[in-house]
């Protein structure tokens, strides 16, 4: 087919775009300022500076300095190459095996082990041995060992018990107890040893101190934070600001003082108890001194025992077992108000008046029985009711914390109690709403024994408890008599 045949044949048919690529390397010889020149120099540029980007620094190497290496440095860096796979990789890191290991039958049994364990809420000695890996007989007899000194009940809920193990005497069975030691309680450690085939009850008493913590301070911005920052322990300080009341009219300028039961350990562990006494004092002057007293732990009024203060006393020492507001009515079986708080107090206790008043009534008020009412300052009033008999004529002016008359279950009552009542403007009040503080009424032995453990906290030097306790003199160490608790028993023998 000639060109003119060629060209007819392509007549009708789309014309094909043909793609040149583009042609980097190009002669820079030829064609000088033309547009294929320049992208030639454009890519010459573009490689020549990439390949200045990527070369390297040219400046010399520095070789770092010699170190010198310790014993063990040495050690381990000589457990890299290749000799330690042959010595026997004698540095303790774990190796490769080489072809002279050889694989041992049965893997050696250690010689002894240390375990530690727990005790849990009602856990047992007997349980917790097992569960460490005591044989169920030395587990047995050693829980009968130390039971007799302190029963396990006694042991509080976590206490870590350190146990050393033996080694088996066959394979399969349990290790002996080799050493037992744990902490029976604050002041006394208890341990088992053995002694040529015997286990003996070591015990090791601790001593301790018990003298009270006392911190004083100012209150300043927040009695919390001021006692916290102190030392005093949140419990304590809680119970602290329990003891005063919401009504303690706290002021930034008063100082306060608190004790704390409190045992220190010469191991150094303290052990924090309850609040003993709190105090707050104003301008140089006692505002409260509450003293923990009596089994039921309540606080009384302890300042100026026998003196008038300001505010109410409570009228017996009995706690409250009915509380102002609707209720069923024991005897009459309704629904109806009311309108005081009943104490439970033992028939004849005595009855004082809450602060001064005027007998304004004392006689027999129906359901009341045997009922007193006084009137005080301010438009208050009180009513005493039950009484098994009255101690006040009507119109007697009466004082603070005298006595009105005697606990009984006159009236509608199911048993000796007092119902006290409250009034202000000549109506019942919630007595909770008025602030009571508790007085300790007390005469003879037992009134001598409050203000001498009054007289004995406030002799404590704040802050002293919180240092640690001063070693033992030797001389008193030496001249310290054998206690039979810290004998060794070795009356009974593992057989």
């Amino acid at each position: 087919m000639d060109r003119g045949q060629r060209r007819r044949a392509a007549v009708g048919q789309p014309r094909r775009r043909i793609l040149r690529r583009p042609r980097i390397a190009v002669d820079l010889g030829r064609g000088i300022g033309s547009r294929r020149w320049l992208t030639g120099l454009a890519a010459l540029v573009a490689l020549a500076t990439l390949a200045l980007v990527a070369v390297p620094d040219f400046s010399p190497l520095v070789a770092a300095p010699p170190v010198a290496l310790q014993e063990r440095e040495a050690d381990e860096f000589r457990s890299l190459g290749i000799a330690p796979l042959a010595l026997g990789a004698d540095s303790g890191r774990h190796m490769g095996a080489s072809l002279s290991v050889t694989r041992l039958k049965a893997t050696p049994d250690r010689p002894r082990i240390d375990v530690q364990a727990r005790f849990a809420s009602g856990d047992t000695y007997e349980r917790l041995l097992a569960r460490a890996g005591v044989g169920g007989a030395e587990a047995a007899f050693v829980s009968r060992l130390i039971g007799q000194r302190v029963p396990a009940a006694q042991v509080a809920a976590g206490t870590p018990v350190d146990l050393t193990l033996g080694r088996r005497a066959a394979p399969g069975m349990s290790r002996p107890l080799e050493q037992l030691e744990f902490r029976a309680r604050f002041d006394l450690a208890l341990g088992i040893e053995r002694r040529g085939g015997t286990l003996a009850l070591v015990p090791r008493p601790i001593r301790t101190d018990a003298t009270p913590l006392r911190l004083t301070g100012k209150v300043g911005d927040g009695l919390y934070r001021s006692a916290r920052a102190a030392g005093a322990p949140a419990r304590a300080v809680q119970q602290y600001l329990r003891a005063l009341g919401p009504n303690a009219g706290v002021a930034a300028g008063d100082e306060y003082d608190m004790v704390i039961a409190w045992r220190r350990a010469a191991t150094g562990e303290v052990e924090e108890g309850e609040l003993l006494y709190a105090g707050l004092t104003r301008n140089g002057r006692p505002r409260h001194q509450l003293l923990r007293w009596g089994r039921e732990g309540r606080f009384f009024e302890a300042s100026g025992v026998g003196q008038q203060r300001e505010g109410m006393a409570q009228p017996v020492p009995g706690p409250i077992t009915s509380r102002y507001g609707p209720r069923r009515h024991p005897i009459l079986r309704f629904t109806r108000m009311h309108a005081g708080n009943d104490y439970r107090a033992g028939h004849g206790t005595p009855i004082r008046a809450v602060t001064d008043g005027t007998v304004t009534y004392a006689g027999r008020h129906g359901g009341h029985g045997n009922f007193v009412r006084l009137r005080h300052a301010g438009g208050l009033g009180t009513g005493y009711a039950h009484m098994s008999r009255i101690a006040v004529r009507n119109g007697a002016s009466v004082k603070r914390g005298q006595v009105i008359g005697y606990v009984g279950s006159t009236g509608l009552s199911t048993g000796p109690h007092l119902h006290f009542e409250v009034y202000r403007g000549g109506r019942t009040v919630n007595p909770s709403s008025v602030r009571f503080t508790t007085r300790a009424q007390l005469e003879g032995r037992e009134l001598a024994n409050f203000r001498a453990r009054l007289a004995e906290l406030r002799r404590v030097t704040p802050g002293a408890a919180l240092q640690p306790l001063p070693p033992e003199p030797a001389a008193a160490v030496e001249a310290k008599p054998l206690r039979e608790i810290d004998r060794v028993d070795t009356t009974q023998v593992v057989g």
